[in-house]
């Protein structure tokens, strides 16, 4: 599952963040650039103290005109007779981009390029170099809208809380680095901004409660850090957000019933904290959720009975959360579900046969429950889902072995019921009647030991269920 979730982030980053690179250094300085000389010598040393290119500025000793590179964007600006950098990009991503120093560092001089809206750096501070944000890089006067830095390991030490001063701020993204430290509170002062990502960092401490105060936040991602405490409730006041991500942290406390104030969210992962139950049914005014995730975390009661009223559910993962009680029938109503984790969990009783009539469902993971009685899902449905359908290590499930000869193949873990159910509680019994069998080896085994062979003969995963993820994951950055 670690290794899906940073596929998917993988992807989602690639997917949301803009393109284009700078570099550059002054060899002579004349009117054909049409830039005014201190911009254009700024943008040099910028480019300098980045690119392990010594050549690049004689190469393009005009960037905006004549001798263009990909990475730097200009643009003249209404009543104004020269050109300014807008934007600024160093990646892999560019086209016969040379890489960056293995100590290159962020110039003061990027304060000499007043109109610079767009800023990204991919893949530009390495280990074992390591460089900080320097506060004095973020002012009040900087008309700065989107500031990426992404996937630079070298890029440590704590998130500047000057970054409050980019008052036009509309994305902020500081995913893959190596910051540590908690969120700065001053970011809550940040009104325009739209997306913040601060994943796959090593940061702590609390969420700030005045991130709530974000209102024109859409994408919300703090997941892979080591964030501790309870969910703010002001979250709830985040009206125009679609997606929150704050899986893999160190979360604890309930979901706040604020939550439910999110009519545009789409996306929810709470995955893999510590979060306890119960989940709050004003989750219920969800009606646009079509992902929600929160896996391994001990929630430790039974499914919420609103689930089954979220309409546009595509993934429902509740994996490993200690639920018990039994799988609602509403959930055969979910009739857009394409994959349904409902596996290490405490559930009883049988399966719903309607979820087999979900058209859409794709993934049905069961396995590692209490479930019992005969399967009585249809055969065009097994057939469809096949290996992607998973009942394993449920000991009182079995199949009608007539009606499904030749699906037993699916249905691992599942032994043949008995003719007559009200003789006996076992699912399966040999000819003797003894709940017991004879192995390949010639050995007897029991019930237990039987599923036990069967897993492991097959060699599945108890993750295989979870590949559905990399599906969703390109779609969630889309927003």
């Amino acid at each position: 599952m670690d290794t899906l979730h940073h596929c998917l982030f993988l992807i989602l980053l690639s997917l949301s963040v803009l393109t284009q690179p700078p570099m550059v250094k002054p060899i002579e300085l004349d009117g054909a650039s049409n830039m005014a000389n201190e911009e254009l010598l700024a943008l040099f040393e910028v480019m300098g103290d980045l690119l392990d290119d010594s050549t690049w500025v004689d190469t393009h000793p005009h960037p905006c005109t004549d001798t263009p590179w990909p990475g730097i964007q200009c643009e003249l600006l209404p009543g104004d007779t020269l050109l300014h950098v807008t934007k600024l990009h160093v990646g892999p991503d560019v086209a016969t981009a040379p890489a960056c120093k293995s100590n290159a560092k962020l110039s003061l001089s990027i304060l000499k390029l007043p109109h610079l809206k767009t800023l990204s750096l991919f893949n530009c501070f390495l280990k074992p170099q390591n460089v900080s944000l320097s506060s004095s890089l973020f002012t009040n006067s900087s008309v700065l809208e989107q500031l990426v830095l992404m996937s630079n390991p070298g890029l440590t030490g704590d998130i500047p809380s000057s970054l409050s001063q980019l008052t036009r701020l509309r994305v902020l993204s500081l995913s893959q680095n190596s910051f540590n430290g908690g969120i700065p509170k001053e970011l809550g002062q940040l009104v325009k901004l739209q997306q913040l990502d601060l994943s796959y960092n090593f940061l702590t401490g609390e969420i700030p409660q005045e991130i709530g105060g974000l209102t024109s936040l859409t994408i919300l991602d703090l997941s892979w850090n080591q964030l501790s405490g309870s969910m703010p409730s002001s979250l709830g006041q985040l009206s125009s957000l679609q997606k929150m991500d704050l899986s893999f942290n160190k979360l604890e406390g309930i979901v706040p019933r604020d939550l439910g104030r999110l009519e545009k969210l789409v996306l929810l992962d709470l995955s893999r904290n510590s979060i306890s139950g119960p989940i709050p049914d004003t989750l219920s005014q969800l009606e646009n959720l079509q992902y929600f995730l929160i896996e391994n975390n001990p929630i430790k009661t039974n499914i919420p009975s609103f689930v089954g009223a979220l309409k546009k559910l595509l993934v429902l993962g509740l994996s490993g959360c200690g639920l018990f009680g039994p799988v609602p029938d509403s959930f055969g109503s979910l009739s857009n579900l394409t994959a349904l984790s409902l596996d290490r969990n405490s559930l009883n009783g049988s399966i719903p046969s309607n979820l087999g009539a979900l058209p859409h469902l794709g993934q049905l993971n069961l396995s590692q429950n209490h479930l019992v009685g005969e399967i009585s899902l249809s055969s065009e449905f097994i057939t469809r889902l096949g290996k992607r359908l998973d009942v394993r290590d449920n000991k009182e499930l079995c199949i009608d072995q007539k009606r499904y000869q030749n699906l037993s193949y699916y249905l691992v873990g599942a032994p043949p019921c008995v003719d007559s159910p009200k003789a006996t509680n076992k699912p399966w019994v040999d000819q003797t009647g003894t709940g017991s069998g004879t192995s390949k080896s010639g050995m007897q085994t029991s019930d237990g030991e039987k599923g036990r062979l069967v897993i492991a003969n097959l060699g599945l995963s108890d993750s295989s269920s979870l590949f559905f993820y990399f599906g969703f994951y390109l779609i969630i950055m889309y927003f």
